[in-house]
């Protein structure tokens, strides 16, 4: 009881802060998060330590004080992300391309063609809310697949945000065959694989030089349904993000389909090893990515 009454009284607290934040400019919100980024730093014991631990595993050759930098960068990118996210009410189709940009829609384009719809994998870096967004302004029917939230304050809120610009919701929970059906229809569905979920069906990859527990859902859904598997990256600018598509990833059939999908799920992840290593900050280093072990390991 406790528990629940605390969680009341910080999403009241969030939610005078939160409009204190939307009303403001969004330059001075995103100023205000720079220095909120650096105070949740020193302040966030257990997530500092998370990061610094995972960062240098990741990044052996660099430097205790390139590590720290990039930790900090990663706290003062959330916080921005937070900041943009409760201004999303401010973002309209006029002034899409002031927040965000992107030339590689055509790839979209010839993905919808072939009629099976759109499979976007994404992954919890830069601002990633922002690329559900950029699809509806666009005129793409979307849904997300997005993971329940059991604080019905909390959920609805979020809910509430993503369908003031149409952005349709399932929750990974529920069948596949309703996720199918979204394609069939020849829709775009989204979704997030890139965390530690050993609540969903996984398989082991290589990821920064470690077996990393790895959702299989991307590839699976993929086969299923026969829609093209795009990966995409929402990179932070100084003034703006730019959306990079990517080219779908192509679904190599091997000997078994346990092969099939470990290999082509190891495809994606080392696009994302990729892009996380040129942009060090934009992922969500404060998760716990390796926390599931391999059988042998334990």
């Amino acid at each position: 009881m406790k528990i629940k009454t605390r969680r009341y009284y910080v999403y009241y607290i969030a939610c005078v802060a939160g409009f204190s934040i939307a009303i403001l400019p969004l330059r001075v919100g995103l100023f205000l998060a720079e220095l909120a980024g650096k105070i949740s730093y020193a302040l966030l014991e257990k997530g500092r330590k998370v990061t610094l631990r995972n960062l240098r595993d990741a990044f052996p050759e660099k430097s205790d004080r390139e590590i720290e930098g990039i930790a900090k960068g990663v706290f003062v990118t959330l916080c921005r992300n937070a900041v943009e996210w409760l201004n999303i009410y401010k973002l309209t189709k006029k002034n899409l391309d002031a927040w965000i940009t992107s030339e590689d829609f055509k790839k979209i384009d010839e993905a919808y063609s072939k009629g099976n719809g759109v499979l976007i994998l994404a992954s919890h870096f830069g601002n990633w809310e922002l690329s559900s967004f950029c699809f509806t302004l666009k005129g793409y029917k979307s849904t997300a697949i997005a993971r329940r939230i059991y604080f019905d304050r909390y959920n609805n809120f979020i809910q509430k945000m993503r369908a003031s610009k149409n952005v349709n919701v399932v929750y990974r929970d529920e069948s596949p065959k309703k996720f199918l059906r979204i394609l069939r229809k020849n829709e775009v569905l989204g979704l997030l694989a890139d965390q530690d979920m050993d609540s969903v069906g996984g398989v082991f990859v290589d990821f920064f030089g470690k077996p990393t527990y790895t959702a299989k859902a991307p590839v699976t859904i993929a086969m299923a349904s026969k829609a093209p598997l795009i990966p995409l990256f929402v990179i932070r600018g100084p003034k703006k993000h730019r959306l990079i598509i990517e080219d779908p990833i192509e679904i190599e059939i091997k000997a078994t389909k346990e092969e099939t999908i470990k290999y082509n799920t190891q495809k994606w992840t080392r696009l994302l090893e990729s892009y996380i290593r040129k942009y060090p900050d934009h992922w969500v280093w404060m998760h716990k990515r390796w926390k599931t072990k391999p059988e042998a390991e334990k």
